[in-house]
C-alpha cells in the first residue's frame, strides 16, 4: 500500500513535454543563438516533421543549411516551398538568388533575384536586392534585366501626396492618397498618411475609417495605432482608449520614426511621463539631435511631470538650433510664468506658437500673415481644424487668416465651408468676401438661410433684383480707401451696411451722384460700428468731398438702417 502511494505521488510530480512544431522551434532558435548549426537544423527538420505544410518551418531549415553552406540543399527545399506549398512567398527567391551568388551561378542569381523584386510587394529586402544586383551587373560585365520593382509601385506619387502633406497642402494630398488606395488596397504607408490628412482637415470620421482599413490588414502596425488612440481621445471612448494606451505604453520600437510618433502620441494623450522616455531615447545617439521639434516636445513633457529645470534646458537648447524661430522664445517666458503661479502648464506638443498668441502676433506687425508661417503645415492645420470645430469667433479670425494665405488649398477649405448646413450665415458671408478678395469671382454655392443657392459673381448675396453700376462703384470707392487701414471683417460690414440699405429702400434708392461721398459715409458709419475713432474732416479729406456730403449721406443710411440706436444698445449712451 505504502509503495503504491509513493507511486501516486511521484506520478503528480512528473510534468509532461508536449513535443510539437513548437517545442522544436523554440529549441532551434537556442541553437543559433549559441551557434549551434547541427543541433538547429536537427531542430528545424523536427519541426518540419511536425509541420510538413508549414512554408515558415521549410524556410528556417533552408536558411540554416545556407549559413552551413550546404546551398544546393538550401536551394532545393526553397524550390518545394515555391512549388508545392507556398508560390506567394516572394523572399524565397531572394534566399535562393543569394545561394546561387554563392556558388557562382550568377545567370540564376540574376533569375531568382529579378523574380522576388518584382513578385515582392513589401520590399523586405528591397536594398540588399539592389546591392546584389550591382554586384551581379560586376561579374557578369553586362547590363542585367531592369524589373519591374513591385514594391516601388506607386512610390512616387506616395512621396509626392507626403511632401503635399509637409506644405500643409491636405486636399490635394487627400485626392492623391484616396487614388493610391483605390488602386493598391494593401498599401498601408498610404492609409496611414490618409488618415493623418483627414485627421488635419478635421475630418475624423474619415479618418477613423482610414486607420480600421490600416488595422485590418495588420494589426500591429504603430502609426496606425497611434492614429487610433488620437481619433479615440477626439469621439471620447476613453474605455478604449485606455487599453490601448496599456498597449501603447508597452511598446518599444526600434525604429527612430516609430520612437518619435510614439512619444509625440503619447504626450499628445496625456501620457507625458511615457512620451519623455521615448524622446529621452531620441535625445542620446539618435539623428534627431539637432531638431529642435524634439527638444520643444521633450520640455513640454519634462514640464508636465514637474521638471522644470530640465525643461529650461531644452527649451533654450531648441533656441540655440532655431534662433530666428519665436516659439522657443515664447515657451521660455512661458515656463516663467508657470513657475510664478501665472498660467499651467502647456500640453501643447505641436512646435508652433498657440493659435490666440500667432494672431496677437500678427494685428501687433501689421504686416499679414508671414510667409514661413503661411507654408507651416502645422499652422495651416491648425486653421483648418480651427474652421471646423472652433467657437464662432475663432472661426471668423480663422477665416480673416486663410484670406492672408490665399492658395487654392484655402480655396477648397472656404468652398467646403459655405455647403455646411449648420454653419452660421455671418461666417459664411464673411467666407464668400474672402473668396472674392483672393480672386475667385465665378459663381459660388452656399447653403444660406437654409436654402442651397448660387452667388452671382461680383457681387454681395442680397435679395435685390438688380445691381446697378453706381452701386458696385460706390463700393468698389470705398474698399480701395479702407483695404490699407480696415481688416476683412470690417471691409465685409461695410458691403454688408451697403446692401442693407439699399435693400431697405429699393425701389426709391437715392440717385448716387457723388460716389465718393456715399463711399465716405460707408466708412465713417463702419469705423463707428466697430468703436474705431473717426471724424467727418477725416474721411472728407480722404475721399476728396465737402463734409456737408459726408454727412448727409451718412444721415440717409442711419435712417433707413437706424446704426446709432443698434450701437447705442450695445454699447450705451
Amino acid at each position: 500500500m505504502k509503495e503504491k502511494k509513493l507511486a501516486a505521488r511521484n506520478r503528480t510530480n512528473v510534468i509532461p513535454i508536449r513535443l510539437d512544431a513548437t517545442f522544436f522551434f523554440e529549441r532551434a532558435v537556442q541553437s543559433l543563438d549559441r551557434c549551434h548549426y547541427d543541433k538547429a537544423l536537427k531542430y528545424f527538420r523536427r519541426a518540419v516533421d511536425y509541420e510538413p505544410d508549414n512554408p515558415v518551418n521549410h524556410c528556417n531549415m533552408a536558411g540554416i543549411l545556407s549559413e552551413m553552406g550546404n546551398y544546393e540543399e538550401s536551394n532545393r527545399i526553397l524550390q518545394h516551398i515555391l512549388q508545392h506549398l507556398e508560390p506567394e512567398m516572394a523572399e524565397c527567391h531572394f534566399y535562393m538568388a543569394n545561394n546561387y551568388a554563392n556558388l557562382e551561378m550568377y545567370e540564376a542569381a540574376e533569375d531568382a533575384v529579378v523574380k522576388y523584386l518584382e513578385q515582392d510587394e513589401e520590399g523586405q529586402f528591397l536594398g540588399e536586392a539592389e546591392e546584389m544586383m550591382e554586384l551581379l551587373h560586376y561579374e557578369l560585365e553586362r547590363p542585367l534585366r531592369q524589373p519591374l520593382i513591385k514594391s516601388r509601385e506607386g512610390l512616387e506619387e506616395h512621396d509626392r501626396a507626403r511632401t503635399l502633406l509637409e506644405d500643409g497642402r491636405f486636399s490635394e494630398a487627400v485626392r492623391l492618397l484616396e487614388a493610391l488606395v483605390e488602386k493598391q488596397e494593401d498599401f498601408l504607408a498610404a492609409r496611414n498618411n490618409l488618415a493623418l490628412a483627414y485627421y488635419y482637415m478635421g475630418l475624423f470620421d474619415k479618418g477613423m475609417a482610414s486607420v480600421a482599413g490600416v488595422l485590418e490588414r495588420e494589426p500591429g502596425n504603430l502609426h496606425a495605432l497611434c492614429n487610433l488612440a488620437i481619433f479615440y481621445q477626439h469621439a471620447g471612448k476613453q474605455a478604449a482608449l485606455a487599453e490601448l494606451l496599456v498597449a501603447l505604453g508597452k511598446t518599444y520600437p526600434m525604429q527612430q520614426e516609430h520612437v518619435f510618433k510614439l512619444g509625440t502620441t503619447l504626450g499628445i494623450l496625456g501620457q507625458h511621463e511615457a512620451a519623455q522616455r521615448q524622446f529621452a531615447r531620441l535625445l542620446h545617439g539618435s539623428d534627431m539631435m539637432d531638431d529642435p521639434c524634439l527638444y520643444h516636445y521633450a520640455a513640454v513633457a519634462a514640464l508636465n511631470i514637474g521638471r522644470a529645470d530640465e525643461a529650461e534646458r531644452l527649451w533654450r537648447q531648441a533656441a540655440r538650433l532655431d534662433p530666428q524661430s519665436d516659439v522657443p522664445k515664447y515657451y521660455l517666458d512661458h515656463l516663467f510664468r508657470v513657475r510664478r503661479g501665472e498660467e499651467r502648464a502647456t500640453t501643447s506638443y505641436h512646435y508652433h506658437l498657440p493659435f490666440t498668441e500667432q494672431f496677437k502676433l500678427w494685428e501687433r506687425s501689421g504686416s499679414g500673415l508671414p510667409e514661413q508661417l503661411r507654408r507651416d503645415p502645422l499652422v495651416r492645420s491648425s486653421f483648418f481644424w480651427a474652421l471646423r470645430h472652433g467657437d464662432r469667433q475663432t472661426k471668423l479670425q480663422v477665416i480673416q487668416a486663410l484670406g492672408m494665405i490665399g492658395d487654392q488649398e484655402v480655396e477648397l477649405a472656404l468652398r467646403d465651408f459655405l455647403l455646411e448646413p449648420g454653419e452660421d450665415d455671418y461666417l459664411k458671408q464673411i467666407a464668400i468676401f474672402v473668396l472674392r478678395t483672393i480672386g475667385v469671382h465665378g459663381g459660388l454655392r452656399a447653403v444660406l438661410e437654409g436654402k442651397t443657392q448660387t452667388i452671382d459673381p461680383n457681387r454681395m448675396p442680397s435679395r435685390l433684383p438688380v445691381w446697378e453700376d453706381k452701386w458696385q462703384a460706390v463700393q468698389e470707392a470705398a474698399l480701395r480707401r479702407m483695404s490699407r487701414h480696415y481688416d476683412l471683417v470690417q471691409q465685409h460690414d461695410l458691403l454688408t451696411l451697403w446692401v442693407d440699405y439699399l435693400s431697405r429702400m429699393y425701389p426709391q434708392v437715392p440717385r448716387i451722384g457723388k460716389v465718393e461721398g456715399w463711399a465716405a459715409a460707408l466708412e465713417y458709419l463702419t469705423a463707428k460700428m466697430h468703436r474705431r475713432s473717426i471724424s467727418y474732416h477725416q474721411v472728407s479729406t480722404r475721399y476728396g468731398v465737402s463734409i456737408s456730403t459726408v454727412s448727409k449721406a451718412v444721415k440717409l443710411i442711419d435712417e433707413a438702417c437706424g446704426i446709432r440706436k443698434k450701437m447705442e444698445s450695445i454699447y450705451g449712451k
